[in-house]
């Protein structure tokens, strides 16, 4: 691997970031923003201080995208993989938010890994998508299917059902003080309700923030520090400058490093960036189109959201935020009534979540059988 191709890497996965923070920070801050507690600009930086604590907290989710869901060796054969899996995942996530549709970016990212590693192994899906069991525990097990495919399933709706009975349990809470006090007539618009959830929903979504720094921002510092650890272990920056030294990442490409203080330092700004860069279309979608939310209905949504996706951090599990922000959306307005959801806003959606793996696979593969003709 040269230099300018792993700096090409760096850049890529930096630009991905970029188009990640406006396509998928924007769920995380959707609710906060349509329920009027906070302006785009007070989320927005809540957004970037949270998803940089977010991100430092921990590297686990990075370890899983650098070296637990495909063969290391076909990665480490050449820095085009990584170039043409980023791109393919740019492309979708362009494409969806041009839409204003919430796909998911982390299934982007994966769908185009498992394609690009596909092309450039002459076709051996058992060389790439492979599974290992390295616990008693499905989640302790390496590859696409107990890394990304079941939890791609489990934790929307998990979300769902916790979003449900949060929400059920506040509305039950409250009719039953409201019942007590004669106070708290339509409990759900009152003042007093909105005022004390509007200050929860801070707390909420601060959580949100938190669980998206944790989860997305760690995909791409994943990648960018796979790509150094390989330029590092190839010698390709046994010439660089004294005051370049920090691009090398000592360590082999099966996970045996450290992704460093600066990778993900520079990752979370740059996803920062890109939540104020654009995120409007997505929030759009989420917060006002799907289902009406009040800051109750927020505070359920991003605290029952936050709840999953922190909890598969911590074991190193890439799931979506998009997934499961929707999910606690649509679990929460059920729990107001059911055709409280606007469902053909919600098929779109779950559209787009069936079709983002193969797509960006299929992008990716074409990407790189392209480029190996050159």
């Amino acid at each position: 691997m040269s230099i300018g191709l792993a700096l090409a890497v760096v850049f890529i996965a930096l630009a991905f970031t970029y188009i990640n923070g406006f396509h998928d920070t924007a769920n995380s801050i959707a609710t906060v923003v349509a329920t009027k507690v906070l302006t785009p600009g007070q989320a927005v930086l809540m957004a970037a201080i949270t998803n940089l604590i977010g991100a430092l907290w921990g590297t686990a989710v990075a370890k899983t995208i650098a070296a637990g869901l495909i063969d290391t060796h076909v990665i480490a054969a050449g820095p085009q993989l990584l170039i043409c899996a980023l791109l393919a995942a740019t492309v979708w996530n362009l494409i969806t938010w041009w839409l204003g549709l919430p796909s998911s970016s982390s299934h982007a990212l994966v769908g185009a890994l498992v394609g690009s590693a596909i092309a450039a192994s002459g076709n051996n899906f058992a060389s790439v998508i492979w599974w290992q069991w390295a616990g008693t525990h499905w989640w302790q097990g390496n590859g696409v299917v107990p890394k990304v495919v079941l939890p791609m399933v489990i934790s929307p709706l998990m979300g769902f059902i916790i979003g449900f009975l949060l929400m059920g349990g506040l509305y039950a809470l409250l009719s039953w003080f409201s019942s007590r006090t004669g106070f708290l007539r339509r409990f759900g618009r009152t003042p007093f309700v909105n005022s004390f959830f509007g200050k929860a929903q801070i707390v909420s979504a601060s959580a949100m923030g938190l669980a998206h720094g944790m989860n997305d921002a760690q995909k791409s510092m994943g990648i960018i520090a796979l790509a150094l650890a390989g330029a590092t272990a190839a010698g390709q920056f046994e010439g660089l400058p004294a005051w370049l030294g920090f691009l090398r990442i000592q360590g082999s490409t099966d996970g045996g490093f450290s992704v460093p203080s600066w990778v993900a330092v520079v990752c979370a700004l740059t996803m920062a960036a890109g939540t104020a860069g654009g995120g409007w279309r997505i929030i759009k979608t989420l917060g006002h189109k799907m289902v009406k939310l009040h800051p109750i209905n927020g505070f359920a949504a991003e605290g029952s959201s936050a709840a999953v996706i922190l909890t598969a951090s911590a074991f190193g599990i890439p799931v979506s935020t998009t997934h499961n922000v929707s999910a606690s959306i649509m679990g929460v307005g059920a729990a107001k009534r059911w055709n409280a959801i606007r469902w053909s806003v919600v098929e779109r959606m779950v559209w787009a979540w069936i079709l983002t793996l193969p797509v960006t696979a299929v992008l990716a593969y074409g990407m790189v059988r392209l480029a190996q003709l050159f």
